[in-house]
């Protein structure tokens, strides 16, 4: 019976041991596993730390990016004000200077007009001069028109004898011919300038080259004065001696030439000046 019964106790303990074991090798098994999976899982915790230590690095480098384009958007705000405020002051200073200029331009034309009026008047008197002129020769009278003044050259072998202040029959014809078209153009004052040759000259009653030149304007006045009843405050006598040559002193040709005397004829300075005035107050203008 006591053998039986320890027999038992060995079957018995037997095999509690065999199911031990078996639990164990289970457990390990079961262990293994779970350590496998904890290690994937480490891994995986770490690669995910460390994609969220990039995306946060990357996070902050977009966000100062971000507020670097808003400081800049401001900046351009504020540009494009300036610039919208400079653009507003350039096209108020273009349009001033557009202005000024359509000014200028309008001024200029109607000095241009004034001037073209001028000329036309000279023309008039030019051809009115040579009309009554024209049948003399060319080398005793010459007219002509320099910078919108009216010349009437004429030599003194026609006015005057050598050395002479007194003016001869046939040059009182001329002159008569002159003044009857000066006192057609009331709106005209003229110089008569009287010119010598370089030869000196020296008698009781002419000192010199001076008092021969002026000496014969005087004569050339008085005569369009006192004879033809042109209006003495439209004319001025003046002596230009020998210091405006027209040719070589040299010849006797030359001499010949020099020796002239000269009636310039002027528009009134304030006649001219009217003109501009009645252009200016065109309606174009105001």
């Amino acid at each position: 019976m006591r053998k039986i019964g320890l027999v038992t106790s060995l079957l018995v303990v037997l095999l509690m041991s065999s199911c031990g074991t078996k639990k164990i090798a289970e457990l390990e098994e079961k262990n293994k596993k779970t350590q496998e999976m904890l290690d994937s899982a480490t891994v995986k915790l770490n690669s995910c730390l460390e994609e969220k230590a990039s995306l946060t690095s990357t996070n902050s480098a977009l966000k100062d990016q971000n507020d670097m384009l808003r400081a800049n958007n401001q900046e351009l705000i504020n540009n494009m004000g300036n610039l919208t405020t400079l653009t507003k002051k350039g096209a108020d200073n273009l349009e001033k200077s557009l202005e000024s200029l359509r000014e200028k331009d309008l001024t200029i034309r109607k000095l241009n007009e004034a001037i073209t009026r001028r000329d036309s008047v000279n023309l008039a008197l030019v051809q009115s001069l040579k009309g009554v002129l024209g049948n003399l020769d060319d080398e005793d009278i010459e007219i002509s028109v320099e910078k919108g003044v009216v010349f009437v050259s004429i030599s003194d072998k026609l006015l005057f004898s050598s050395g002479s202040t007194r003016v001869t029959a046939k040059a009182k014809e001329v002159l008569g011919k002159v003044a009857k078209v000066v006192n057609n153009k009331p709106d005209f004052e003229f110089m008569v300038e009287g010119h010598t040759d370089t030869d000196p000259i020296s008698t009781a009653a002419v000192k010199d080259n001076w008092d021969l030149s002026v000496l014969r304007a005087t004569s050339i006045v008085r005569i369009l004065q006192d004879d033809y009843g042109v209006d003495p405050k439209r004319m001025t006598a003046a002596g230009r001696s020998q210091y405006i040559p027209v040719a070589d002193n040299d010849t006797r040709e030359g001499k010949a030439k020099n020796r002239r005397t000269r009636i310039v004829v002027l528009p009134k300075i304030d006649q001219f000046y009217e003109m501009i005035e009645d252009g200016m107050k065109d309606a174009n203008i105001n």
